[in-house]
């Protein structure tokens, strides 16, 4: 260990990686061939999943790539190769096509592993870094992900080699996705616990009834009105006629202006100080739809209502930040 490393140092060492790491991706674009395009096209046409598997980092990239495929509509699954020739090879069916990753291509799981494959009739895409490798030269299609060195100081552990095969499993990844025409829609079918789901789904119907429903009579008091808006902690409060209709809104603003523009607020009613005809939105509105409208509108709330126009309650700009939806 160096008895002292200083800033610089380090800093220069970080530079250095990322930018070799950079200069081999950016290498992969005079890489990619008719190999290519035509893998992509055996993917498009299976009416199976992709198999994907590897070995040591390779099978932690594996991963990542059968993750992405996964999320943009096209069903894939790991299987590491060690674990293959051991049981495991009973994950694979008629239809599958197996993808595999290796950068030597010449490792011992992945030798046992290339005939059995080969026998089952089941199209293999090679990812490796090696053209005369047994695994290239085996594989119906090779995807040249081929690295000058290592961004690793002594040119060996995988830094280089596996961030070219997460690139190729992007690229394939992104090509499928256009081919698909897979959209927002349809990613956020595949994620609807994700910020992108909330966004094409969530609507305020299930965010309004997790607070209260400030509610006043155009004839209240200001001293009922403050009561209302403090209690609900909204900052707002609706005034409605026979609880259903909205006929104006008081927020805690319109109070404070009051009490500038009026020494003597005993004799005030609601009615006098609310406003007239405040917005409001369906319950089935989208929240992203109505955390627009807040801030083209500058304001915190909004009231709900059903398709009769009938107040439900309301929903507060934090409802719809708390969901992610910025």
């Amino acid at each position: 260990m160096k008895e002292k490393i200083d800033n610089q140092e380090i800093i220069d060492i970080a530079k250095t990686v990322l930018q070799e790491e950079a200069d081999a991706v950016i290498r992969l674009k005079s890489l990619v061939d008719e190999q290519f395009a035509e893998a992509v096209k055996v993917v498009l046409q299976s009416k199976g999943r992709v198999i994907i598997t590897g070995i040591g980092k390779s099978a932690i990239i594996a991963q990542k790539i059968v993750a992405t495929l996964n999320s943009t509509g096209t069903p894939a699954v790991f299987m590491h190769a060690a674990d293959a020739i051991h049981g495991d090879l009973g994950i694979i069916q008629t239809d599958d096509i197996v993808v595999c990753l290796s950068k030597s291509g010449n490792t011992p799981e992945i030798s046992v592993l290339i005939p059995i494959l080969k026998r089952s009739g089941n199209p293999l895409i090679a990812i490796a870094g090696n053209p005369d490798s047994y695994l290239a030269k085996e594989a119906d299609y090779f995807l040249n992900c081929s690295v000058e060195r290592e961004a690793c100081p002594n040119n060996l552990a995988p830094t280089s080699s596996s961030t070219a095969q997460l690139a190729i499993g992007d690229a394939l990844a992104a090509c499928l996705i256009e081919a698909r025409e897979f959209g927002s829609q349809d990613f956020a079918k595949y994620h609807p616990g994700g910020v992108l789901g909330k966004r094409l789904y969530l609507t305020v119907s299930q965010l309004y009834a997790n607070n209260d429903k400030p509610t006043v009579s155009p004839k209240a008091t200001i001293q009922e009105v403050i009561l209302e808006i403090s209690g609900k902690r909204l900052g707002v409060t609706a005034v409605t006629d026979g609880y259903s209709r909205i006929l104006g809104a008081i927020t805690d603003g319109d109070l404070r202006r009051m009490l500038q523009q009026n020494q003597d607020y005993t004799t005030l009613l609601a009615c006098d100080v609310m406003t007239s005809n405040p917005k409001s939105i369906p319950a089935t509105t989208l929240a992203v739809e109505a955390l627009e409208l807040m801030k083209k509108s500058n304001i915190t709330n909004l009231f709900i209502t059903d398709n009769q126009g009938n107040y439900l309650g309301v929903v507060h700009m934090h409802d719809i930040l708390r969901e992610g939806i910025y």
